[in-house]
């Protein structure tokens, strides 16, 4: 690190668990953020502002009036530019160090199984069921930690798959695909401003701590949110072993 990386890092770099080693760990990773709305919004900022070397940024919509309420990236004079491009443009504005790729493509598999080979970390900040399993498939084939947040009304949730752990279950373990889920879009049943950077938040800290190595992870726990009473329940989840997608990994 430079002398100007030294003093912008030197809050991190003062923590016992982190150092000037754990800042060059971070200053040499690479995370994939698949979403860049209202979580995608604060991880993308604390990932950057943290000094993540490389963030790749994948959303195809553009930046609408109607998520300025809750997507702090964006700016009322960047409306209609494409999300992706948006959430460069604010980390460039705390960390012009950081190299953002934007892609402006919808996550399928074939995107996907290019882009999680090539990332150390994955969040997934995206808000439906289809695109959250082609995530966790790439993640659990390639042996990439998965850090899954989710926010709807007053209520989150966020874990970390990391099938790298034998005993750690995938997304779908949890959420099997042939459930039947039912789609809510906070278009039309609403989130409270403030959820979505309390989890993105939080993604953020887990993507950090696993790029590092230090702490405890959520893998194998699922924490819930209820906004109303500002509570937090955590839920043990356990690998299953017929899953459709991580069994035969293991």
């Amino acid at each position: 690190m430079n002398d100007e990386q030294l003093l912008r890092y030197s809050r991190h770099i003062l923590l016992n668990e982190l150092g000037v080693e754990g800042q060059e760990t971070l200053l040499a990773s690479h995370a994939l953020v698949i979403g860049a709305g209202g979580l995608g919004s604060p991880v993308a900022l604390y990932l950057g502002s943290a000094g993540v070397g490389h963030l790749t940024i994948v959303d195809h919509d553009h930046v609408d009036a109607t998520n300025l309420q809750r997507q702090v990236a964006h700016t009322l004079a960047r409306v209609g530019e494409p999300k992706a491009h948006s959430a460069r443009d604010a980390i460039a504005e705390i960390n012009p160090d950081v190299r953002v790729t934007p892609v402006l493509h919808r996550a399928d598999d074939a995107l996907l199984d290019t882009l999680v080979a090539g990332a150390d970390v994955v969040l997934d900040c995206t808000d439906n069921f289809a695109t959250r399993h082609a995530i966790n498939r790439a993640c659990v084939k390639h042996r990439k930690p998965l850090v899954s947040g989710a926010a709807i009304r007053m209520d989150g949730q966020i874990s970390v798959y990391d099938t790298r752990q034998a005993d750690s279950p995938c997304y779908a373990c949890v959420f099997p695909p042939s459930d039947a889920h039912e789609e809510t879009r906070c278009a039309t049943m609403g989130v409270f401003a403030p959820l979505v950077g309390i989890i993105g938040t939080m993604q953020a800290a887990e993507a950090l701590k696993l790029l590092c190595g230090i702490g405890t992870s959520l893998a194998g726990r699922l924490l819930m949110l209820d906004g109303r009473g500002m509570e937090f329940t955590p839920v043990r989840i356990t690998r299953n072993p017929a899953c459709p997608v991580c069994a035969r990994r293991h």
